[in-house]
């Protein structure tokens, strides 16, 4: 500034400035202070220039225009100006240097603008480029009843055999259902022991819906047959099999709400673009001598999820991309079993444990592949801290993964099991209960109280419940006392408390009288529970803790 100052002066008088010694000094001191400033300047501004032309090529900007644009002027490296000589650099006394610097960096953010695309608005979430690859369909519609376009059969109104308007009228129906739901529950207390008898209109409700289930025809009619028959052989797989008449009014309204939630979670999945639409997704997978379609989203590279079928060995668990490669790797591969160490074989069924660290190839693939069938699981790579008990079934080629569950080697909250698992070919025939019977079987002899690390999937929770349930009727089935107490019952069971406290007020057999809990014993559920088990049998699907070769890893 001093010395802009001292310019004007000498421009305006045209003669030389007279000044004391003292101001002569503090004058050249000045000028060299400010030769040093000017010097940085444009070691600053060429700097800016070269910045400027690289951020050109990465980072698209909208053209700026000076007739219009009524914010701070901008310096070369596009902040605003920190500083009066930052504005200052185009004055009539600034060098001959910064101006051609200025004007080149000028140009070539004008010819790099004009050859730039605009940038896309972040609220454009559809590719209207994509079609659904449902054959007839224009991409209108979604079966939630929430969106306007589609791109995947999940959300395809077409291949569900409904229109866009009736998928619009149902999620009117079903969030007016949800709103009536919610109101209920807000008016029921909430020490839920204190009101375990059903109301009225629950009770109606239930008889409502037997009702339903009993009046349906469990038996197709010829004309119903040949509907469905020529619907097949029309569409074949492009669309959704008719449902009606198959089963009752009431399931199929069930299943259609479970197919619009599960659409909505796919496509919060696409919008987060965690999935594309329908490009890397793995949709099959060929495991020994099934064929298994997959339910969720799992993180493989991505150049086997483009693929949309996995080819995996039911040994080793390696994922390859074509039916030859697996053919020539099954020739050479000489897994038959898990590994690890076998702690538990009864019959065919066998337990390995494996550890994460020891294992870790095996652990990550097995994580992978049960990714595909669980939707809460977020561990993948991280396996060394966890143990994995991995549950096979044994013939004369090997040892056939039928499920597993992993637990932590040291937990501060005491989970047995950090996740669950059973393959969907081996689902709905007892494997599950035996993979949760033998997380607890490990905890009694840990001699520690054990639960299941929580959120738990769907078919988890289930399966949770259904052995939570069998475990306190067989406890109370066997008990002989007049007393019960919860915790007894925890120390036997190695079933944590407040899971038993949620069991047995979803079986209506805990009661809040005078200031106390009590425990109510329904003979009608043990008895009920007593029948099944002789129906059922001497099955093998149970854990026998006799066979069980394992002893507690150290540090846990």
């Amino acid at each position: 500034m001093p010395r802009r100052r001292q310019q004007r002066q000498m421009a305006g008088s045209g003669s030389d400035v007279t000044e004391d010694s003292d101001d002569s000094a503090e004058r050249e001191q000045t000028n060299s202070s400010e030769s040093d400033g000017n010097l940085r300047k444009r070691q600053r501004l060429t700097r800016a220039s070269t910045r400027l032309s690289q951020s050109s090529q990465d980072t698209p900007d909208l053209k700026r225009s000076a007739d219009h644009d009524e914010s701070p002027p901008l310096t070369p490296t596009g902040n605003a100006p920190s500083s009066e000589s930052e504005l200052d650099i185009s004055s009539p006394n600034a060098s001959h240097d910064e101006s051609q610097a200025k004007d080149q960096a000028n140009r070539d953010l004008e010819k790099d603008l004009s050859h730039r695309p605009k940038r896309r608005r972040c609220h454009e979430t559809y590719n209207f480029n994509m079609k659904c690859p449902t054959p007839g369909c224009n991409s209108l519609g979604h079966l939630t009843g929430k969106h306007e376009r589609h791109f995947a059969v999940s959300g395809c109104p077409l291949y569900h055999n409904l229109s866009a308007d009736e998928c619009k009228v149902k999620a009117v129906s079903r969030e007016k259902q949800e709103e009536e739901m919610k109101a209920q529950e807000e008016n029921q207390s909430r020490h839920a022991t204190r009101h375990q008898t059903p109301t009225s209109k629950q009770s109606k409700y239930k008889e409502q819906v037997t009702e339903m289930r009993k009046g349906r025809n469990s038996v197709l009619q010829k004309e119903q047959k040949e509907k469905h028959m020529e619907h097949r052989q029309t569409h074949s797989n492009t669309r959704e099999p008719l449902l009606e008449n198959i089963t009752s009014e009431y399931d199929l309204e069930l299943f259609r709400k479970a197919q619009a939630r599960a659409s909505e979670d796919l496509e919060k999945l696409r919008i987060q673009g965690q999935i594309t639409e329908g490009s890397n997704m793995i949709k099959t997978i060929l495991f020994g001598r099934y064929e298994l379609d997959t339910w969720y989203h799992s993180p493989y590279p991505e150049e086997y999820a483009r693929l949309g079928r996995l080819y995996v060995c039911e040994f080793c668990l390696k994922y390859m991309k074509s039916q030859t490669i697996l053919r020539r790797h099954m020739a050479k591969c000489v897994w038959k079993h898990p590994p690890g160490d076998e702690v538990y074989r009864k019959g065919s069924i066998s337990v390995f444990e494996v550890d994460g660290k020891k294992n870790k190839i095996y652990c990550q693939n097995l994580c992978l592949l049960a990714k595909l069938f669980l939707d809460h699981k977020t561990l993948y790579y991280d396996v060394e801290p966890f143990l994995f008990y991995v549950m096979t079934e044994a013939d004369n080629t090997g040892c056939h993964l039928v499920g597993y569950f992993s637990k932590e080697k040291n937990s501060f909250l005491n989970y047995n099991v950090s996740c669950i698992l059973t393959m969907p070919q081996y689902m709905r025939q007892g494997f599950g209960k035996m993979l949760i019977d033998f997380s607890y079987l490990l905890s009694k002899v840990e001699e520690k109280v054990g639960s299941p690390e929580r959120p738990l999937s769907d078919l988890g929770l289930i399966s949770y419940r259904s052995y939570w349930k069998e475990v306190l009727l067989r406890y109370m089935y066997n008990f002989q006392g007049k007393e019960i107490s919860i915790k007894e019952i925890s120390q036997e069971t190695a079933v944590n408390p407040v899971d038993i406290v949620s069991t047995l007020q979803s079986l209506q057999m805990l009661k809040y009288w005078k200031g106390k809990h009590l425990v109510l014993k329904r003979q009608d559920l043990i008895d009920e529970w007593k029948a099944k088990e002789i129906k059922r049998g001497n099955s093998n699907k149970a854990i026998d803790p006799t066979s069980l070769k394992w002893t507690p890893p150290k540090g846990t």
